[in-house]
């Protein structure tokens, strides 16, 4: 960046370790802020509308701290057979979340928002991610836990880890929306308020 060149002060609004460590990627000075907010779904709501509220809610919360920074929000969640699916948060639940996608191809959705606290402007996108599993049995799937413990991860996958050798099929157009932080459409939501990255 040129020295004359003076971008806002950017916030990740996230407790995750995965999301910072991708930000880090971009060689950009930030900050880190968790939000503290409801991550339940609401009745009725798919997958890619809970992915954008909660994105922009945990940006929209953190605003109110930082009123003259660019706010990063991300949500991700994952869904098969029809079901919503995000962290486990327990061994018990891992398991279960790992036996339902064992064979099955499974839809993750990444909400991304990213909101200037000085002028209210909002961006918004969703990145889809596709992956197909592996047929898994219960062994297999414990010894994966044992040695990775993804109880935050969405779905129980640790994609960056030894969730890999889960899976058999990755499509999507970027890798990182996969990890819980879509660098590519970050960097273009970025240029929309002026910061470069480059």
């Amino acid at each position: 960046m040129s020295k004359s060149y003076q971008p806002a002060q950017l916030i990740l609004a996230s407790s995750s370790a995965f999301r910072r460590g991708l930000l880090e990627q971009l060689d950009v000075p930030f900050v880190v802020d968790p939000p503290d907010i409801d991550e339940t779904a609401l009745p009725g709501e798919d997958a890619p509308s809970l992915v954008t509220r909660l994105a922009v809610e945990k940006a929209q919360t953190v605003k109110r701290r930082h009123p003259e920074a660019l706010i990063i929000g991300s949500d991700q969640v994952a869904v098969h057979g029809g079901v919503i699916t995000g962290k486990p948060g327990d061994r018990e639940t891992a398991i279960g979340q790992l036996l339902a996608a064992s064979g099955k191809t499974v839809q993750l959705y990444t909400g991304l928002a990213l909101v200037n606290a000085s002028s209210g402007a909002l961006h918004s996108r969703v990145i889809s991610y596709e992956v197909t599993y592996r047929v898994l049995n219960e062994d297999l799937i414990k010894r994966y836990l044992n040695r990775e413990q993804p109880y935050n991860c969405c779905g129980s996958l640790r994609a960056d880890g030894l969730g890999i050798a889960l899976l058999t099929r990755m499509v999507g157009d970027d890798p990182s929306a996969l990890i819980g932080l879509p660098l590519i459409a970050l960097v273009e939501l970025l240029g929309k308020e002026n910061y470069r990255v480059v």
